[in-house]
């Protein structure tokens, strides 16, 4: 039984300088639609945002998109997803977002796909949530990212019990296959862990 309804893709309003990253997109829209995810994304129809949204719908998928009211005109809101909601602010998109997915992608972005990311991973470290989180690690892009975070762990920053965790592909087909089976391998955890609390009842 997966539990994978709805995958979160956090990435730029921008494109990018390589040509790699939106092909990247396009690709994650494909195979999520292929495989019936559905897109939970910022809303905008400008960047790697557009791009992701536009080729879920080009291949029959659902979207969701989430924007603050101030940002409508200036991420050029897509109106044609079948969901969108508007918030008041940034907590609340970031919110809705957490609650509307089961797991998390984060394609090449700026600052805030950065924030967005970290966000979710230390959620997670501290015991918040244990959906995955992946990053689409496109021509390395993530990899002063992940060499950083080994730099932490090293200077015992990031130390035993508040590991953080989350899978990373260069490949964009991977992406979606990896999450099914990372949703799977939890969702298999928690009907264990449902199952032990039943057998102790009977004691």
């Amino acid at each position: 039984m997966a539990i994978l309804k709805r995958i979160c893709v956090y990435c730029g309003s921008g494109a990018g300088v390589d040509p790699a990253y939106a092909e990247a997109a396009k690709i994650l829209g494909r195979t999520m639609a292929e495989n019936n995810i559905g897109l939970v994304y910022g809303g905008g129809s400008i960047g790697l945002m557009g791009i992701t949204a536009q080729s879920v719908l080009d291949h029959g998928g659902q979207v969701t998109g989430i924007i603050p009211s101030f940002l409508q005109e200036r991420e050029v809101m897509l109106d044609a997803v079948q969901e969108l909601i508007i918030t008041e602010d940034m907590h609340e998109r970031k919110r809705k977002m957490f609650e509307c997915a089961q797991a998390f992608v984060a394609l090449p972005g700026g600052i805030g796909t950065l924030e967005e990311l970290v966000e979710m991973l230390t959620w997670a470290q501290l015991g918040q949530h244990k959906k995955p989180v992946l990053l689409a690690n496109i021509n390395a892009f993530w990899d002063p990212l992940m060499s950083l975070l080994d730099h932490m762990r090293e200077e015992d920053f990031i130390r035993s019990g508040l590991e953080v965790s989350f899978l990373s592909t260069g490949n964009p087909e991977e992406i979606v296959p990896m999450l099914i089976e990372a949703s799977d391998a939890l969702t298999e955890d928690l009907l264990a862990q449902d199952t032990d609390a039943a057998d102790l009842k009977r004691f």
